[in-house]
């Protein structure tokens, strides 16, 4: 087996004794391999050992790779990083785009509905939250979160917006941060009746206490893929 395949199957292996631990079934947690900076060989190597869900974040590379990879079959791209408005149309041409994880703004809302509506198309989002209080991270504050959902609902009926997203601090225990998510998700959930049930939380280094705090989405790059070139 390649060392990607090895690398899968110990992050499996993990996911599995994180649910096993939290009482949780595997198939409720998708392992998305993000392959951000690795070449679509790569990607094609985790795809040949059974990997079906890769993220990458920058459109540019989403873009490419989905053209480079469009031959293997049931690929599913996530777009994890920040989105910038201009980059809107060159996301949604992607084929194979299954969800954004990174809507944090009403503008980017308007843009993304906008282009939608020209070809009568329709996209799942997760809100992103910055949980974190750290600045250099990207996202929705949790006390503009409900804001942003209605405006979603109210003006931008393309997005179907499936549930939250949120990065872990980069020091220390990440599960406050974890918990806060899941305790707003309930508080959107009573507001606007969605079922919000997707909860992009966790990557390499936290995903046993993502598992745990109820994520559905882990994140994972370096323990799949290795070191980012």
């Amino acid at each position: 087996m390649s060392e990607i395949a090895d690398n899968l199957a110990v992050v499996r292996a993990r996911i599995g004794a994180a649910c096993s631990s939290a009482g949780r079934l595997p198939e409720e947690v998708l392992l998305l391999a993000v392959s951000k900076t690795h070449p679509a060989s790569s990607v094609s190597d985790a795809h040949a050992f059974g990997q079906r869900a890769f993220g990458e974040n920058r459109v540019q590379e989403l873009s490419v790779k989905a053209v480079e990879c469009a031959t293997l079959a049931g690929l599913q791209w996530h777009l994890i990083g920040s989105l910038q408005t201009n980059k809107v149309r060159a996301l949604l041409r992607a084929k194979g785009l299954a969800l954004l994880h990174s809507l944090d703004r009403s503008a980017l809302a308007d843009d993304l509905q906008k282009e939608l509506a020209t070809t009568e198309s329709s996209l799942a989002v997760l809100l992103q939250i910055a949980a974190t209080g750290e600045a250099e991270k990207h996202g929705c504050l949790p006390d503009q979160a409900a804001k942003l959902l209605l405006h979603v609902q109210q003006s931008c009926r393309r997005l179907s917006v499936c549930g939250l997203m949120a990065i872990g601090p980069l020091v220390g225990d990440p599960r406050p941060t974890f918990d806060l998510v899941v305790a707003l998700r309930e508080q959107l959930r009573k507001a606007s009746g969605l079922p919000l049930a997707t909860l992009s939380l966790g990557m390499s280094g936290d995903l046993e206490a993502a598992v745990a705090a109820g994520s559905t989405i882990l994140r994972i790059g370096t323990a799949v893929f290795g070191a980012r070139s």
